[in-house]
């Protein structure tokens, strides 16, 4: 017996119109770790969806800036005061260790506080119109209006915290949205659902939808209600998603291929702390963990010794052990493919130095030298605790080779060149760079996402999301 045997299992059911709705149809979920039943969804059908949406779509808030404030902010302040049982939830369902579901429910909290003090901001701008000869005594004034509906679908990676990135800046934009969690990870999703309706929240405001992909998928996305789709998981969805929802506006944050960057005059202390950091937090499984560390030959040695050392110092195992660094990734699944990959890349070069070992969803931290740049482990988005280090001679190389996937989200330098820097800044094909730090650096507040194949531009982050979950209104008076 465990830790995670004796978690309650919990029966839940989709939160519609203010109600628990049930059905007799039922998904399991359970832990990555050990197997064990952690909770049962109900297995949502269309006029499910459409009955949400028909309640989103139909409702419009009254709530003002100070009333949204309120609810933000005590929600931040019961995600803290339970933050033990809140991460046991993301624990059981998701694999997590408790160091990373602990950091978690922080995240959150900064999310809902940041949205609760940004609302309180009025957003609108205004325009003299008399500062050109053809201008004209006026001013034009803009207000911000929220939408219809917003359909929100969120994957398994962060429970909380990508949910929590959708609904605080919807609620700050007077908005309603109706969630479709993923239905691996769906328990934590319902549970601050509830968390809202305490501190205030109109259920109007926020619903939840469960059910297979297969049978409600679609519907959050052609829903005639739905006047946004903002989604967080893997590019095949992404994109099949761009294509089924139309004329909607659609926020998408992909997947990431992001580089740690290692340079000669680099503290090699430092960067390894990066590395191992950014590789195997959330057991890997961050868009923008680090999925590729590309370092100069000539110092790859020496770093590639002090990334073993710091690694083998890492616990791994029963995600409910306080002591331990990391949990299980989601499934036995994600861990064979992990582990294939990292066999392939050894039959093309590579030298495994530490890891590549599986029980089950149980995959440890691995590090691999020596990567060539184009094999599947790096070449393709490995969502796992992999830090592969791939060698190369020149700084010129190093921006071929980063640049050189589908992906562009994030990406990390370790150098204190201002030139190189400055040069990095210009010719990394990502939406950030981060210098001295890991590529998934950023505050919740700072606009956040990616290019190509890691998204179409549009930024997340609480101020850039808030700006998307409206309509821009103008409307012009005379001013002498």
């Amino acid at each position: 017996m465990n830790q995670i045997d004796n978690f309650p299992v919990r029966h839940e059911a989709m939160r519609i119109a203010g109600e628990k709705v049930v059905t007799e149809d039922r998904i399991d979920v359970v832990s990555p770790y050990s197997g064990a039943l952690v909770g049962t969804i109900p297995k949502g059908q269309v006029e499910d969806v459409r009955r949400a949406f028909k309640v989103a779509a139909s409702y419009q808030s009254k709530l003002t800036r100070h009333e949204r404030y309120e609810i933000l902010q005590k929600t931040a302040d019961i995600l803290v005061a339970r933050k033990d049982e809140i991460s046991d939830i993301i624990t059981a369902e998701a694999g997590l260790c408790k160091k990373d579901s602990l950091y978690e429910v922080g995240r959150a909290y900064d999310v809902f506080s940041l949205s609760a003090r940004i609302c309180t901001q009025d957003d609108g701008e205004i325009f003299s119109c008399d500062i050109t000869p053809h201008g004209k005594k006026r001013k034009i004034f803009t207000v911000r209006e929220p939408l219809r509906a917003i359909s929100a679908i969120t994957p398994f990676n962060h429970p909380l915290n990508q949910v929590a990135h959708k609904v605080a800046p919807s609620i700050a934009t007077n908005n309603c949205m109706v969630l479709k969690p993923t239905e691996k990870t769906p328990l934590t999703a319902l549970k601050l659902a509830d968390i809202l309706y305490e501190a205030g929240l109109p259920p109007e405001m926020f619903q939840v939808v469960t059910g297979a992909p297969q049978d409600i998928a679609d519907e959050m996305l052609v829903n005639e209600d739905v006047d946004l789709v903002t989604f967080t998981g893997g590019v095949p969805i992404g994109k099949y998603i761009a294509e089924k929802a139309g004329y909607k506006r659609k926020i998408l944050e992909l997947g990431g291929n992001d580089p740690l960057i290692v340079l000669a005059d680099a503290d090699l202390e430092k960067a390894a702390d990066l590395a191992v950091a950014g590789s195997f937090k959330n057991s890997g499984q961050r868009c923008t963990a680090v999925k590729r560390i590309i370092v100069l030959d000539e110092i790859a040695d020496a770093f590639s010794a002090l990334v073993v050392e710091k690694t083998k110092k890492l616990r791994y195992g029963n995600p409910m052990d306080p002591d331990n660094d990391m949990g299980t990734v989601i499934n036995e699944q994600s861990a064979i493919l992990f582990q294939d990959r990292v066999n392939d890349a050894v039959a093309k070069g590579a030298k495994l130095l530490y890891g590549n070992e599986r029980n089950g969803a149980l995959y440890s931290p691995t590090v691999v030298d020596h990567v060539p740049f184009d094999c599947e482990l790096v070449r393709e988005e490995t969502f796992g605790p992999v830090a592969p280090i791939i060698r190369c001679k020149s700084v010129d190389e190093i921006i071929e080779v980063s640049n050189s996937t589908a992906f562009g989200l994030s990406s990390g330098v370790c150098t204190d060149h201002w030139p190189t820097i400055q040069r990095f800044i210009r010719e990394l094909n990502v939406g950030t760079v981060n210098i001295w730090e890991v590529p998934g650096y950023r505050i919740e507040m700072s606009p956040f996402g990616g290019i190509k194949d890691s998204g179409l531009g549009y930024k997340e982050g609480v101020l850039e999301a808030m700006k998307s979950f409206t309509n821009l209104k103008t409307y012009s008076l005379p001013w002498e």
